[in-house]
């Protein structure tokens, strides 16, 4: 028997965790306080409540009427004694219709009151917010960060639960957890949120899960830990997760759940500053993640995920003109397949490895196996529908395929300002413009500031022929950044467009000087010739790109912005070179 500490009223079903009137967590067996005031000075024996239950409990007096219920019915039950004294000689027929009025007037309300429709089903979907670091210590942001992203891929490997990605949690860091208001921002069932102290060596890790339907905290916990328990705590953390949603494993999904990418835990910490470092997607960031992630492989040789990281930098590092792709992307290709000699089932492993196949070795057979084994693997992570899109798809002119992995990966992570405008690539490739438009507009409202948004923004404007707004927003972009690269291309083109020759021919120079301190892709340097109509310079700059294997050669059969020398011969001999599929 369980009891509601505030209204007293008893409950017989030993499976119920709350009052079903105040929201109270039961305590076991009956209270042995006084009543309160609320109750109307009834004492224990005297519940102002019916009393849900199919026998009659130990203990209770007889002629306490008990409710039993028959789907939508409320039944007194038979042997348990008149309701009230009947007088003598009275009309067992007259009786009976009040009684009857009574007993239907009684069951509607218990079935409205307890049989209505619930917000308390089975919870199917989760949010799990970044954690607050409490150390008063920036340097363990790695921590609160990691132990959050690491909740998520570990619960997204279970099939029935959708758990929000990071790219959708990570923006309300630092902001005053709401998590009634944030689930039903996100549109999840359930909302974990956190905090980590740590001090020298000792961990507090404090947690707690709120089903935001009805505003029930289903658990609450704290950990005092060593670093050195860290691993254990978070796996702990995810296996009581599962419980407490009362989720349902299959074999399978047990198997995910409790697959270890290491059991050192001081590696396991390495890898957490790695992903940390790899965010902010600086120079020196990305190569400190790489030291980060080397140092978790001397740790633990077999660490998969760790090699996936080492690849996932370098792969980027063209992008941001850090290194050229000559010097990046054979490291990125190593690392990753010593990934898959360890774990051959790691889903972002094929993933990684099909993007280096697509955009640098141009093998599009393999690199396709390889996104189609990845995504087997786990079908929902939307980076991976995100680069099978733009990577290979729209590349080789599959169209309509690419715009619906792309949509796809949208669905997965519709707050991802870099998927977003991948959907806004496929778009323009498939010379979709006035999607691309709109589509550019709804990825740059999420962030207004976010350079890739405004970049991606400015992009749709030039293919558009708005020409003036793509003019205005790069020429803002390079007030704050005066080397940004795709913005400097980007201008290059609305100039020429606009009949500004001698604008568009000074972003030459300027790309030039830029050339001078790090790697300046020679694909945009063909691209503006190209643009101004200097078709010599235009195809040895292409050659040249093709030579160094830059990111944005496997564009070339779809790129909008070199359609000024589509028709000249030269240009299908450069295509040959990339393999391109029939």
């Amino acid at each position: 028997m369980k009891r509601c500490p505030e209204c007293r009223r008893d409950y017989y079903d030993d499976t119920l965790l709350y009052c079903l009137d105040d929201g109270n967590a039961l305590l076991e067996g009956p209270a042995k306080s006084e009543p309160p005031a609320s109750a109307g000075g009834q004492f224990d024996n005297e519940p102002a409540t019916a009393i849900l239950d199919i026998t009659t409990p130990p203990g209770e007096a007889a002629t306490k009427a008990q409710i039993h219920m028959t789907d939508q019915t409320a039944v007194l039950p038979t042997g348990t004694g008149d309701i009230a004294p009947k007088p003598s000689g009275f009309d067992k027929k007259l009786l009976a219709v009040p009684v009857l009025l009574a007993m239907i007037a009684l069951g509607g309300f218990v079935g409205y009151r307890y049989f209505k429709p619930s917000t308390s089903g089975p919870i199917n979907s989760i949010a799990v917010l970044p954690f607050e670091n409490k150390s008063g210590n920036a340097d363990s942001d790695y921590l609160s960060d990691g132990v959050a992203e690491s909740l998520i891929y570990k619960l997204s490997q279970l099939p029935d639960l959708k758990v929000s990605p990071r790219s959708s949690v990570f923006r309300y860091k630092g902001k005053e957890i709401d998590a009634e208001k944030i689930g039903a921002e996100l549109g999840v069932d359930a909302v974990m949120s956190g905090r980590i102290t740590q001090r020298g060596d000792n961990l507090t890790i404090s947690v707690d899960l709120v089903d935001v339907r009805n505003k029930k905290s289903l658990w609450g916990e704290q950990y005092e830990r060593k670093m050195s328990d860290l691993l254990a705590t978070q796996r702990k953390i995810a296996s009581t997760i599962t419980q407490k949603l009362q989720l349902k494993l299959s074999g399978e999904a047990e198997q995910k759940l409790a697959k270890k990418s290491t059991d050192n835990s001081e590696a396991y910490q390495l890898f957490l500053k790695g992903q940390f470092l790899y965010d902010k997607r600086t120079k020196d960031g990305l190569l400190q993640s790489i030291e980060a992630y080397q140092a978790a492989i001397k740790l633990d040789p077999n660490y998969a995920r760790a090699y996936v990281g080492i690849s996932r930098s370098y792969t980027v590092m063209p992008s941001y003109a850090f290194l050229s792709p000559n010097e990046a992307m054979p490291r990125a290709k190593a690392a990753v397949e010593r990934a898959l000699q360890i774990d051959p089932n790691l889903a972002e492993a094929h993933g990684a490895l099909a993007n280096i196949l697509a955009l640098y070795d141009w093998n599009w057979t393999e690199s396709e196996r390889e996104f189609k084994r990845a995504i087997e693997l786990d079908p929902d992570v939307a980076e991976i529908h995100n680069r099978y899109s733009r990577a290979l798809l729209s590349t080789t002119g599959r169209f309509d395929e690419a715009i619906a992995e792309s949509k796809r990966a949208v669905e997965l992570e519709p707050l991802s300002i870099s998927i977003g405008a991948n959907l806004v690539t496929a778009y323009m490739r498939a010379r979709k413009y006035d999607l691309a438009l709109e589509q550019a507009k709804k990825t740059s409202s999420l962030d207004p500031n976010h350079p890739a948004a405004r970049v991606w923004l400015g992009s749709a404007y030039n293919a558009s022929g708005m020409y003036a707004e793509a003019i205005s927003l790069f020429e803002s972009i390079l007030q704050t950044n005066p080397t940004d690269q795709d913005a400097l291309v980007l201008v290059a083109f609305a100039y020429a467009k606009s009949g500004r020759r001698n604008d568009a021919a000074a972003v030459i120079g300027r790309l030039n000087d830029i050339g001078k301190s790090q790697y300046v892709p020679h694909y945009s340097l063909g691209l503006i010739y190209g643009l101004l109509g200097e078709k010599d310079k235009a195809f040895a700059e292409l050659g040249k790109a093709l030579d160094d294997r830059d990111r944005s050669c496997n564009e070339m059969n779809v790129d909008f912005y070199l359609d000024p020398l589509r028709d000249d011969p030269r240009f299908k001999e450069l295509l040959k070179r990339l393999n391109l599929p029939e």
